[in-house]
C-alpha cells in the first residue's frame, strides 16, 4: 500500500506560481533573549531611597541632639543600607553588592570634596569685603598703625593698607628659584634619562631627590639661610662688597629652589621617559649627534609635560611661609632690591596679620586684610593649575595621520 505525499499547492501572485510561506514558530520561551530593562533598578530609585533615608537621619538625628554634620551621617549611612536592600529585593545579591560599592565610591569623593568646597567658601565669603577696598592691591603698609585700624574698626573709615609690596616680593622670589631650580632639575633628568647606565652615580641622585622630596620646607628655609650666610662670610673674607646681613629676597628664592629642584626633576624625568625610543633611533639613523637629537627630538616632544610639571612647581613653592619667614623677614613696604634688605611676600604677610594685627586691640581691619590676601593667594594658585593644563594642552604633540 502506497502513501500519497500531498504536495504543497502553489499560490498565484500576478500570474506566477509561487510556494506558500511557512509561519515563522513563536521560539522557546528558554531561548528568548533577556530583555535590557529586566533585572534593574528604575532610575528614580535612589531619589527615593536618598528622600526616606533623609527623613529618617533628621528623625533618628533629632532624637539624639540635631546637628547638621549627624544627619548627613545618618542619611549617608541609611542611604547605603536602604539601596543595598532595595537593589538586593528587587533584583539579586550580585547586583546589590556592585551598587553598594559603586555608592562608597561616590560617599568618598563627596567627603574629599567638602573640604576644598569649604575652604574656597570661607576664604571667597571673608576675603571679598578686603578685596574691594580702594587701594588693597596698589597700597603697601606704609604709614598704617594702630590708631588708623581702631578708626577703622570704631568710626567706620575704610581699612587702609594693601598687598602691593607682598605681591612684589612673592613675584620677584618666586620667579628667581625658577630661574635657579628649571636649569638644574632639567639637566639632571636629561642626565638620568639620556646618559646614565644604572650607575653609583645615578642611583645617588635618585635617592638624593626622594629625600629632598620629603624634605619639610622650614629646613630649605634654614639650609637657604645658612649657605647665603657661608657665602657672605667667605665674600666678606676676600674683601667684596657683599650685604653684610643674609635676610634679603635672594636667600629666599634659594631657599625655595631647594622644593623645586625635586618636583622639576621627578616631572621631567617621566616626561622624558614616555618619548618613544624610536624617534631616538630615528635621529641617530640620520647621523644628528645625541646632544642635538635631545634638544631638537627629545625635549620638543616632552615640552608638554615639562612646562605643567614645572608650573605645578612654581603653584606649590609660591604659598610656602616658614622659609621665607626665616630667609626674607617682614617689610611693610616695597623692596625691588633682591640682594639688599628685607622682602616680604604674601604667605607671610598673610602669617603676620594673624598673627600679630596692627592694633591688637582691634584686630578685625588685620584680620580682613589676612583674608583679602589668601583670597589672592588662593586666585594665584588656581590661576597657575590652570595655566600648567592649558600649556599641556598647547604643547601636546598633534595626532595626525593620512
Amino acid at each position: 500500500m502506497t502513501q500519497t505525499q500531498q504536495q504543497p499547492t502553489l499560490a498565484v501572485v500576478d500570474g506566477t506560481a509561487e510556494p506558500p510561506r511557512q509561519q515563522a514558530r513563536e521560539p522557546s520561551p528558554l531561548l528568548r533573549p533577556a530583555s535590557l530593562a529586566q533585572n534593574r533598578v528604575p532610575w528614580w530609585t535612589s531619589l527615593v531611597v536618598l528622600a526616606i533615608a533623609a527623613v529618617l537621619g533628621a528623625a533618628l538625628s533629632a532624637l539624639i541632639s540635631f546637628n547638621l554634620a549627624l544627619w548627613l551621617v545618618l542619611t549617608a549611612v541609611l542611604y547605603l543600607v536602604i539601596s543595598y536592600c532595595v537593589t538586593r529585593v528587587k533584583v539579586n545579591r550580585r547586583q546589590a553588592t556592585d551598587k553598594m560599592w559603586a555608592n562608597l565610591v561616590y560617599l568618598a569623593f563627596v567627603i574629599a570634596l567638602l573640604p576644598l568646597v569649604s575652604v574656597i567658601w570661607s576664604v571667597t565669603s571673608t576675603g571679598i569685603p578686603g578685596l574691594l577696598e580702594s587701594g588693597f592691591l596698589a597700597s603697601d603698609m606704609q604709614g598704617v598703625d594702630g590708631t588708623t585700624d581702631q578708626r577703622s574698626q570704631e568710626e567706620g573709615e575704610p581699612v587702609l593698607g594693601g598687598i602691593r609690596h607682598a605681591l612684589v616680593g612673592s613675584l620677584l622670589i618666586t620667579l628667581t628659584a625658577t630661574s635657579i631650580s628649571v636649569p638644574i632639575g632639567l639637566m639632571t633628568s636629561i642626565y638620568l634619562v639620556e646618559y646614565a647606565r644604572g650607575g653609583t652615580l645615578s642611583r645617588a641622585i635618585t635617592l638624593f631627590v626622594d629625600v629632598m622630596t620629603g624634605i619639610p620646607s622650614i629646613v630649605a628655609g634654614l639650609f637657604g639661610a645658612a649657605a647665603m650666610a657661608w657665602f657672605l662670610g667667605v665674600g666678606n673674607s676676600l674683601g667684596l662688597p657683599v650685604p653684610t646681613r643674609s635676610t634679603m629676597g635672594i636667600t629666599a628664592a634659594i631657599a625655595l629652589s631647594v622644593l623645586m629642584i625635586p618636583v622639576v626633576v621627578r616631572t621631567t624625568e617621566e616626561m622624558l621617559r614616555v618619548v618613544p625610543n624610536e624617534l631616538r633611533e630615528a635621529s641617530y639613523a640620520l647621523g644628528v649627534r645625541k646632544w642635538r637629537t635631545i634638544l631638537k627630538v627629545v625635549i620638543p616632544t616632552a615640552i608638554s609635560g615639562i612646562a605643567a610639571g614645572v608650573t605645578l612647581a612654581i603653584a606649590r613653592v609660591i604659598g610656602e611661609t616658614a622659609p621665607i619667614l626665616v630667609t626674607a623677614g617682614f617689610v611693610v613696604s616695597n623692596n625691588w632690591n633682591l640682594f639688599q634688605g628685607w622682602m616680604t611676600a604674601l604667605p607671610v604677610y598673610i602669617f603676620r596679620q594673624f598673627q600679630n594685627p596692627t592694633s591688637p586691640n582691634f584686630s578685625d581691619p588685620s584680620h580682613q586684610r589676612a583674608w583679602a590676601a589668601a583670597l589672592v593667594l588662593i586666585i594665584i594658585v588656581m590661576g597657575l593649575n590652570l595655566t600648567a593644563r592649558l600649556i599641556a594642552t598647547i604643547f601636546a604633540p598633534k595626532k595626525t595621520g593620512r
